[in-house]
């Protein structure tokens, strides 16, 4: 066996000699994988040197070879040269590695942001960090869900601008392209799991995601494998609607068992949602590929090391609830970012600690510096922007772009001086045309008819109810100001009353800030 490794071009001097004696196999194995590769346009010689860079991707399963394969040939463009140029790729997982990159790549492709000849190593190889700032975090402004379609939190389909046809096969012609790598020993058996899709709600997205992700559902049976488990979450309440979400975001959980992996990870998060079963299936409807897998790994530790350091009980099921992900992280870079985040002076033992801490984690100390450089430019210091962040931790989830716009309008449009945002942040969460707009509009007209002091605090005219808005600003003046409710309810605009942002004596009682 030391001779064969030899003179297939192994060096007794270096590691990869070690690897490719521990993976030799036999001379019909071996044959059955060259061919496999043969079928895909692989030389002998491209074979042996694949092997040579990377002997573990013989030890790969026909069926995960062509799946990555037909990916990123077939659907990503790429040439098999490419492949044989970096084969570790092929040792990449699927759906957690090289669909999620390739969806982000493939989109900033079709609206032009990166160049066309950007290399298969550089979409697959980078860290994780390396890819999300590189590809990711560099285009959010132009492409707001691209970190959610990178998480896998929305559809390629669901962006309105990329042309589905292009990219998302139906789940029979999928079907059809899987059947020649997924052996059928006669067509009724994938028919009859794609009709059970259909029975059961999916629509033809769906089970063409489910397909795609995860072929081998099609040698499933129906009604002893896929069904107990869609009765299952039918038990603990889930509708037709929440099957379909959970079941096409994970697609992976149809192959794994119900009672060692579904019942359990369910289980998990129960004993974290006061064993509310309506929370869990919501709970479960935000999870994905990405973060499932790793529930019965690291949930349950870090929900401990919560509790541990005093994280209210009344607060762990808000942040499950609404960031799973967060508790599927590593251990280690879990306890680590909740440590820094302690450091900084933020208290866990407060119930806006599970909101501090999914915002934190979820952003790379790059971006952070970038909206602590966006808010300075309105004169806001380091210690206002943190003091923004603990009064209101959504306030970093919002774009350059909306922070710089609504910044404008209170400073610029209104008057308000930056302090005064800084003191009630929320606002910046607010709609500008469904709240913000409106409610600035009849303030402004009441102003500049003197019907209201100037002294008014942002709070007032931004955070109230809007029937206590409604009572003190638009009720009680529609004598003097007849089309005040109209202007409220968009039916007029400041212009058509003769009114505009661009004067000055509108103010509310403070200059115009000037960045």
């Amino acid at each position: 066996m030391v001779k064969k490794v030899m003179d297939m071009g192994f060096e007794p001097s270096k590691i990869t000699f070690i690897r490719a004696l521990f993976f030799q196999m036999t001379q019909e194995t071996w044959e059955r994988k060259v061919e496999v590769y043969r079928k895909w346009g692989f030389s002998a010689d491209e074979n042996l040197s694949i092997f040579r860079k990377n002997p573990t991707f013989m030890i790969r399963s026909e069926v995960k070879v062509i799946r990555i394969l037909n990916f990123l040939v077939c659907k990503m463009g790429w040439q098999i040269a490419d492949v044989v140029s970096v084969p570790v790729v092929l040792t990449c997982n699927l759906e957690m590695r090289i669909i999620p990159r390739c969806l982000a790549f493939r989109i900033l492709l079709s609206k032009s942001l990166i160049k066309a000849d950007i290399g298969l190593s550089s979409v697959l190889m980078p860290s994780d960090e390396h890819f999300l700032e590189w590809f990711v975090i560099k285009h959010q402004e132009r492409v707001p869900q691209l970190l959610d379609l990178f998480q896998r939190k929305i559809n390629l389909e669901e962006l309105d601008s990329f042309d589905e046809k292009s990219w998302i096969l139906g789940h029979a012609e999928t079907a059809k392209t899987l059947s020649k790598w997924v052996h059928f020993d006669t067509p009724e058996n994938p028919n009859s799991v794609l009709m059970f899709f259909k029975d059961q709600g999916f629509n033809n997205s769906q089970i063409s995601r489910i397909v795609k992700e995860r072929p081998q559902v099609l040698l499933a049976d129906p009604k002893s494998s896929l069904l107990p488990k869609l009765e299952f979450l039918r038990s603990m309440g889930a509708s037709s609607s929440d099957l379909s979400i959970i079941v096409s975001k994970n697609a992976h959980l149809l192959c794994r068992s119900l009672e060692l992996y579904l019942i359990p990870c369910c289980d998990i998060l129960k004993s974290a949602l006061v064993s509310d079963d309506e929370k869990v299936i919501k709970t479960l409807k935000r999870m994905s590929t990405f973060s499932m897998p790793k529930l019965l790994k690291y949930f349950t530790v870090n929900l401990s090391f919560l509790r541990e350091i005093g994280v209210p009980l009344s607060a762990i099921p808000i942040l499950v609830a609404n960031y799973p992900m967060v508790m599927c992280r590593k251990v280690s870079k879990f306890t680590e970012g909740v440590e820094k985040l302690m450091k900084m002076g933020f208290d866990p033992s407060k119930q806006s600690f599970v909101w501090e801490l999914p915002v934190f984690l979820l952003m790379s100390n790059k971006t952070w510096q970038h909206k602590v450089e966006v808010y300075r430019r309105w004169g806001i210091s380091k210690d206002e922007f943190w003091s923004i962040f603990k009064k209101q931790p959504l306030c970093m989830n919002i774009s350059e772009k909306n922070v710089m716009t609504k910044m404008h309008f209170f400073v610029c449009e209104m008057g308000w001086r930056p302090a005064d945002i800084v003191r009630v942040p929320t606002v910046l969460c607010y709609n500008l045309e469904a709240r913000i707009i409106p409610r600035c509009s009849v303030v402004r007209v009441l102003l500049l008819k003197g019907l209201i002091k100037d002294d008014i605090p942002v709070s007032s005219v931004l955070i109230a109810s809007e029937k206590v808005f409604l009572k003190r600003f638009v009720m009680k003046h529609l004598e003097e100001v007849p089309q005040l409710l109209d202007l409220f309810q968009g039916k007029v605009s400041l212009a058509e009353l003769g009114f505009g942002f661009d004067e000055k004596s509108g103010n509310l009682g403070h200059a115009t800030y000037q960045s």
